[in-house]
């Protein structure tokens, strides 16, 4: 994986850092593997949720951490199994899965059922910064004290 210099762009974008420091450590987020699988679905226009398989972890083992564009779920189980496999199909090993979150993502609420983690997020953007129309004024005003300038 090479790494790209994006220092032009940064002479005319504002705000993108956290961008491309994701492009450039892309490969990073699939160092985590593949346990335990997982699905990212729309469930309208500003709200998703994510499911992880997590067969044979109680509530308890597991653990949800939101911080700003950064959820962690985490899961671990507690020793103390003393049964013997004859055969070991699922994996209860501990694991770490990390979702990048966009600007105004929030966890809304979790659940576990039925072996699945279900992780709901919604998008809530601060009403200031929603898009809103400019109104644009006359230029009146700013010809009479230009005049007036001239004047003095």
């Amino acid at each position: 994986m090479r790494a790209y210099d994006f220092a032009p762009l940064g002479r005319s974008s504002i705000g993108f850092d956290r961008l491309f420091d994701l492009i450039n450590n892309a490969h990073l987020s699939e160092a985590s593997g593949t346990y335990p699988p997982y699905d990212i679905v729309r469930t309208g226009s500003d709200s998703f949720r994510i499911s992880l398989a997590v067969a044979g972890f109680a509530p308890e083992n597991l653990r949800i951490v939101a911080q700003q564009n950064l959820l962690t779920v985490a899961g671990e189980k507690s020793g103390g199994n003393d049964q013997e496999y004859l055969f070991k199909g699922i994996s209860g090993h501990a694991f770490e899965r990390k979702f990048s979150l966009a600007d105004y993502v929030e966890v809304e609420r979790a659940s576990c059922d039925n072996g699945l983690l279900q992780i709901d997020l919604v998008r809530r953007v601060p009403d200031a910064m929603k898009p809103r129309a400019i109104a644009i004024e006359a230029g009146h005003e700013q010809s009479s004290n230009v005049a007036s300038l001239k004047a003095a």
